[in-house]
């Protein structure tokens, strides 16, 4: 392979033929060759190709300009200079700061990408075409960072005339093992070595490349949007601080009820972070009121459901209801029996609820008590999908506190706040309606 920088080009303005440049240009390559030839790749910086496209702007607020250059922010920077923004440009690149630069152009402007880099490429190959009768290939470059490692490369944003990938999966090494995943970016490859020629200040946005035809096509090919990962497929979609923000701003919404699991076993570790979580809810005078009681396969956990089924019938029975109403009726109770773990949460009322001489007060510092329960078992239902699991919070446990107590021989101190059925969703999860704040508001 060789690469030359073609030198002595004018600085480009607005309107200018780049392609009618380059065929102008005298070349020299290492084997002493002096003109161009079929398969040969010219490499074009980026900013060459936005200045004859009229791409050059006022400097106004940075900003402002990266907002209208970017789709979303990636991650952003904090630093002595100021801050940084990754952002995913409307061509779905990755860059900082859109790609918008402020170097090689007179004080007061920037350059801004070129709003099509694979339709600019295959202009270019075009025109060159015309003017020089050959099959050449075009490759447009900007200047990207990249994840877990210092230092930029030049990478391909626009492309025409060259297999942007080159993908070896289903071939054998030379040991004869399968390769599975191992697909090369040669057009990325290819515009790196061109930028060891081309170099950041010595004025050469253009490089020729040779030795690289098995790679020029007749056609324009598919263009450099095909080295873009599609978002479903990226791992890294944020920068970490967004994404930490994202989650603490989502968690609330990603808790669902979920009434069908399946039988994989849920880790003591999962409950204990979520227990966890859960005793760090606020509550009154400063106490530690929660408590919790976590059943697998123990005896207890059928001794119990098995009373407090015998209450619920008896409580509907009293109630006038049939027995084919009740049997219905008592099935929904079903999940505790199926879920692979149930954790029965409570709110211990000796643990520092004041006493006062009136009924009123005392029951006022119970429900201080009870909402302060609530704000645990939401915590631990959070915590428990946070963690990639489903929850269903179940109230009987409410109505039957004397069978719990007896069941489970605990102090009647300890008042139960329903039960919560965890496991691994059997299914996907239904999206949340939509509900109108104003309609809460009083």
């Amino acid at each position: 392979m060789q690469v030359i920088a073609l030198a002595g080009l004018p600085r480009i303005s607005a309107g200018d033929d780049i392609a009618a440049l380059i065929a102008a240009s005298e070349v020299t390559f290492p084997d002493g060759s002096t003109t161009l030839r079929d398969g040969d790749i010219v490499v074009v910086t980026s900013k060459i190709v936005s200045k004859a496209e009229g791409r050059v702007v006022a400097a106004a607020n940075r900003d402002d300009l990266i907002d209208s250059e970017s789709v979303r922010t990636v991650a952003t920077k904090v630093h002595a200079r100021g801050t940084t923004r990754i952002v995913e440009t409307k061509h779905g690149l990755i860059m900082a700061a859109a790609g918008i630069d402020a170097s090689n152009v007179d004080k007061g402007t920037v350059v801004l990408l070129p709003v099509d880099p694979d339709a600019s490429a295959r202009a270019i190959r075009t025109r060159l075409a015309e003017l020089t009768g050959l099959r050449l290939g075009i490759i447009v470059t900007d200047t990207m960072g990249r994840a877990w490692r210092d230092g930029l490369t030049d990478n391909a944003i626009g492309i025409a005339g060259v297999s942007p990938l080159d993908d070896h999966t289903g071939t054998p090494d030379e040991y004869g093992r399968i390769l599975e995943m191992t697909v090369i970016a040669v057009a990325d490859e290819i515009a790196s070595a061109a930028d060891l020629v081309k170099g950041k200040s010595a004025g050469n946005p253009i490089a020729i490349v040779r030795g690289m035809e098995q790679f020029v096509t007749t056609d324009d090919g598919p263009g450099a949007r095909v080295l873009i990962r599609p978002a479903s497929e990226d791992l890294f979609g944020l920068g970490t601080a967004e994404a930490i923000s994202l989650g603490r701003a989502t968690a609330v919404q990603h808790r669902r009820t979920v009434r069908a699991f399946t039988e994989q076993q849920v880790n003591d570790d999962v409950i204990t972070e979520a227990i966890a979580a859960a005793i760090t809810a606020p509550a009154p005078h400063h106490t530690t009121p929660w408590r919790f009681l976590v059943l697998r396969d123990q005896p207890m956990r059928g001794k119990l459901l098995d009373a407090m089924r015998d209450r619920w019938i008896a409580d509907l029975t009293a109630s006038g209801m049939s027995a084919e109403s009740i049997a219905k009726r008592i099935t929904r109770g079903d999940i505790l029996r199926t879920a692979p773990v149930i954790v029965i949460p409570f709110i211990d009322l000796q643990a520092g609820a004041h006493e006062y001489p009136d009924a009123e007060r005392n029951a006022a510092e119970r429900d201080m008590f009870m909402v302060a329960g609530g704000a645990a078992v939401q915590n631990l239902m959070i915590s428990v999908a946070a963690q990639g699991l489903g929850s269903a919070w179940i109230g009987s446990t409410l109505f039957c506190a004397d069978v719990v107590h007896a069941a489970c021989n605990l102090p009647t101190s300890l008042q139960p706040l329903g039960a919560i059925a965890i496991g691994y969703p059997a299914g996907e999860l239904a999206e949340r309606d939509a509900r109108d704040v104003a309609s809460f508001l009083l």
